[in-house]
């Protein structure tokens, strides 16, 4: 038996975000009018490359998501629920073969169709070619089965593999123009210079062209199925938060989406549209486990006390208005997030009682982190100076030791950090992205905290891996209220995302995967 998962979804719950902060846009378009005005759209450029299978950075996967439509997507803002794209799906009981079936009539920028053998080919070339996103499909064998429908088969319960696959990386490329270019399923592809120049997808845009220092052009799609954009041309710049606040203000562009908390404050009041929300990125603090780099952070009585002498409530107004504090590692928007309210708790009272318990004697613990980079515009040192104070009303005496993130990384990748400041964004939107910081994993051998550190934490991560697609929500929640209650991090909060727009533009979709949806702009 399978459990289905078809477009009734995605038809409820694709409704556009309304601001409502503006009339009507010049440039809206009715549906099924063709699109005639043109957006310019200013972002600080992170790209390497816009062929989907080797393309992993945001600004590649912005652009991407509008030239290549994906076997599934996310319906608006909400990433919590993977609904259908090109394909519906189903998922066997055991969750380890996913079955997709094509449906509609979408159709490539040459006016062919979208095929079964388009979709495989694609995730195959991804698997093949090894780029940054190949991990996505790691472990699966991706197979025809029918005219219509393929199967992701991974020889362990897979249900993550849903939220993977409206990653804009697994786009739907047209097969033969790809091979036509040198595109085939092995590290002989040769097929990446061609896509950086033209695009071969079924999405509401192609390529016009590309810069990846200076400028994006894309246009719109004339074979697009679906609702036709309202924009038939954007111009996306590679310009600095600081430019790009001075440009919308001056009309310059009409989208800025990489202004701080600071500059959306200087912004004068009603002239523009500001849409706040949660970034992808936690913020977190590390407390080493392990007793030859700290004998202080290590002991269970200390890391108790640090964790009830934060005053999570003020570190997150440091943040700013929009920002907000998961109740764990896992961010707010997130299936398996835990609320504020079940995460640590600020109880000076009971951190002094846990540090007089720990046997601690007023010794100096140093505090790590990078002071030359900023996460969604926060700067870590104010952040880092708040808990020196903070831990010290608790009695705690903390060293605050900044560096460069060229040199502190390597330290906090060695283990060698006795405390660190760092911050984590999503690869992908699912809690399974998460397990970095379990014990022996990738984040937690960097805490010193390793295999065997909790059989109760090991017991609830395989619980959580193994948990069926509607279970898998609580199951990820228990695994946070453990790794806050044994573990040796503390998540403080998720930095604010800010989206600037012209008071012209009156709705359009972000999320925490492609940032913002270009076609819905209106």
């Amino acid at each position: 038996m399978k459990r289905a998962f078809g477009r009734t979804a995605l038809a409820a719950a694709a409704a556009l975000v309304m601001i409502g902060l503006a009339g009507c846009s010049a440039g809206t378009a009715p549906q099924g009018a063709e699109p005639s005005a043109s957006l310019v759209l200013d972002t600080s450029f992170d790209v390497k490359t816009l062929d989907p299978g080797r393309s992993f950075e945001p600004t590649g996967t912005l652009v991407n998501h509008v030239l290549y439509q994906t076997l599934l997507t996310f319906a608006g803002d909400d990433v919590s629920k993977p609904v259908a794209g090109l394909a519906t799906f189903a998922l066997s009981d055991e969750d380890k073969v996913l079955t997709l079936t094509m449906t509609g009539d979408a159709k490539f920028t040459d006016g062919t169709p979208v095929t079964v053998d388009d979709a495989v080919f694609s995730l195959q070339r991804v698997q093949g070619i090894a780029g940054n996103p190949s991990f996505l499909l790691d472990g699966v064998t991706v197979a025809k089965t029918s005219d219509t429908t393929l199967t992701l088969t991974s020889a362990a319960p897979n249900p993550t593999l849903a939220y993977l696959l409206p990653n804009p990386s697994l786009g739907v490329v047209n097969s033969e123009v790809v091979k036509k270019n040198g595109g085939t399923t092995d590290k002989n592809d040769k097929a990446e210079s061609f896509l950086n120049a033209t695009s071969a997808g079924s999405g509401p845009y192609t390529l016009e062209s590309y810069d990846a220092t200076s400028q994006i052009v894309i246009k719109a799609n004339p074979e697009y199925s679906e609702k036709k954009p309202a924009y038939s041309r954007v111009v996306l710049r590679n310009v600095a938060g600081e430019t790009q606040k001075i440009n919308v203000e001056a009309g310059e562009s009409q989208v800025a989406i990489d202004l701080n908390p600071d500059q959306v404050k200087e912004l004068p009041a009603g002239a523009l549209n500001v849409k706040s929300s949660p970034s992808r990125y936690t913020i977190y603090m590390m407390l080493n486990q392990d007793p030859a780099v700290s004998k202080i952070t290590s002991n269970p009585k200390f890391s108790a006390a640090v964790k009830l002498a934060l005053d999570y409530d003020k570190l997150l107004a440091l943040a700013g208005e929009g920002a907000t504090r998961p109740g764990g590692v896992v961010p707010s928007m997130f299936v398996g997030a835990l609320p504020a309210a079940a995460g640590n708790q600020f109880d000076l009272t009971a951190a002094k009682k846990q540090l007089a318990e720990s046997g601690y004697d007023g010794e100096q613990v140093t505090l790590h982190y990078a002071n030359d980079v900023t996460v969604s515009g926060i700067a870590l040192q104010p952040l880092a100076e708040t808990v020196q104070s903070q831990l010290k009303r608790a009695g705690i005496n903390v060293a605050l030791a900044p560096a460069p993130e060229a040199t502190e990384l390597d330290n906090y990748r060695a283990g060698k950090e006795e405390m660190g400041m760092w911050s984590w964004g999503a690869d992908y939107p699912d809690p399974q992205n998460y397990i970095a910081f379990a014990p022996g994993e990738n984040l937690g051998t960097r805490a010193g905290w390793l295999p065997g550190a909790s059989a109760n934490v090991d017991s609830l991560r395989a619980t959580a891996q193994a948990a069926s697609f509607e279970d898998r929500g609580a199951a990820y929640e228990q695994l946070q209220t453990a790794f806050n209650e044994e573990g040796p991090f503390i998540a403080l909060f998720q930095p604010v995302s800010n989206i600037v727009t012209a008071t012209s533009i009156s709705s359009y979709n972000s999320n925490s995967v492609w940032t913002i949806d270009i076609a819905s702009i209106e």
